[in-house]
């Protein structure tokens, strides 16, 4: 069987699965919990400073974006980091990590942006014997008012300060979570690789107001008649967390930077998506916080399965496997040519493909008197709005065209579809086949 063991930055724990700091990591009882449903690792609630008090609203701390369903989508939350005792933490964090010495437990921090204020703190944290930090530099809100958090994230400079700093006064490895409130996730990434980090986590949360109570006129959650912004995350982020995964992965400058992958992970196929784009293990939030710790045990056996099927023996087999090919657009294959092909024995005549196409597409679909639904070639530009819309699963789908035979809809005989892109006339970046 495939073995999950992943090594991550020199840190080893039993699965590539971590519970991201946030609510789930806030306290040992939690944390013991997580680690007896087998979590991999941990990365404990940020920890502040000494000095004043972190004090979090005593009302709604969450809105969500739910689907039919009821199932939650996105989830914002406007809670700060811990406001329990400093001290009370680092007990429990050197308790917890000395009962599971193969889990992986890392402290996260956010502090004043002054070097004396990180010298002071990141010795009480070595002493606990974590294995590793992940500077804070993502929280939208709250903490970024008081110049911590994204604050610091969005400013390129601050980052490889700090990263330096904890670099200089912490003897284990450095990890920098990144926020998604920027217009270039590589910039922030190449800080902290310039500042010594020894990986990057992303994505935080996105900055965001989930709705407007329409009675009380104030956004959700609404705290005595006022609303704020807040962080969003969940599965609704996922694609904006693996685009930028992307980026950093396959921009040379951060290509070799170590990656943990968080937003909006829920399956075991999430978490493998992940990975292929870069990441050396993953950290989940939401999926916790909907379905409970042991919604792990799920995503342990679904990847180890998978990995069976693909012949993977580790996790370190399919890293990065997807990288090579996430391009920019002027590269895609522009004599690649398909087609929508609807199986009428799967169709149940609903009609959602016709309208969509009819509607607000290519007028491709044809629909007889007594309803079935056909597809007219010469009007297809493949863009699989039909196959998106059925409810269906697999009745619609897209069929390459072979090579010399003629696009109905061009007239054109469709070229190579596989060939070398990378020397192809069409191809701004192409090279001369030799």
């Amino acid at each position: 069987m495939a073995d999950l063991t992943t090594t991550f930055i020199g840190i080893t724990s039993p699965n590539p699965f971590w519970l991201a700091s946030a609510p789930p990591t806030d306290k040992e009882y939690n944390v013991r919990r997580a680690f007896e449903a087998g979590w991999g690792g941990v990365v404990w609630k940020t920890l502040g400073s000494e000095g004043p008090p972190v004090v979090n609203v005593n009302g709604p701390r969450y809105g969500v974006v739910h689907g039919a369903d009821r199932r939650v989508l996105g989830l914002n939350n406007i809670e700060l980091i811990t406001d329990r005792d400093l001290y009370q933490n680092l007990e429990e964090i050197k308790r917890v990590k000395a009962d599971y010495p193969d889990r992986a437990i890392i402290v996260s921090l956010m502090v004043p942006c002054e070097e004396d204020a990180w010298k002071a703190i990141l010795p009480l944290v070595e002493d606990t014997g974590a294995d590793g930090i992940e500077l804070n530099f993502g929280c939208p809100h709250g903490m970024a008012e008081r110049g911590m958090g994204s604050a610091v994230g969005q400013v390129p400079e601050y980052i490889e300060m700090v990263t330096k700093w904890c670099k200089q006064y912490y003897s284990k490895p450095v990890i920098v979570k990144l926020t998604p409130n920027i217009t270039d996730i590589r910039a922030p990434a190449a800080a902290a690789m310039r500042g010594g980090a020894d990986a990057v986590s992303l994505i935080n949360t996105i900055n965001s107001i989930i709705s407007v109570d329409l009675d009380a006129m104030a956004p959700e959650p609404t705290i005595d008649g006022k609303g704020t912004h807040g962080g969003y995350c969940g599965p609704a982020v996922k694609p904006i967390a693996m685009n930028m995964v992307a980026e950093i992965a396959r921009n040379p400058e951060t290509a070799s930077l170590p990656i943990s992958g968080i937003g909006g992970i829920t399956t075991w196929r999430d978490a493998a998506e992940f990975i292929a784009l870069g990441c050396g293990n993953v950290q989940v939030c939401t999926a916790a916080m909907t379905y409970g710790f042991k919604v792990v045990q799920e995503m342990i056996s679904g990847l180890s399965q998978w990995m069976d099927e693909k012949g993977h023996t580790s996790v370190d087999d399919f890293v990065r496997m997807a990288v090579p090919n996430v391009t920019d657009w002027q590269y895609l294959n522009l004599n690649y040519v398909a087609k929508a092909s609807i199986s009428q024995d799967d169709c149940i005549s609903c009609g959602r493909c016709f309208a969509a196409c009819e509607d607000t597409s290519h007028q491709a679909i044809l629909m007889s008197d007594d309803r079935v639904f056909t597809v007219n070639d010469a009007e297809c530009v493949a863009c699989n709005l039909c196959v998106e819309v059925c409810p269906v699963e697999n009745c619609i789908t897209m069929v390459p065209q072979a090579a010399g035979t003629v696009d109905a809809r061009t007239g054109e005989v469709v070229k190579e579809q596989h060939g070398d892109w990378t020397t192809h006339p069409n191809n701004p970046g192409a090279v001369a086949a030799e």
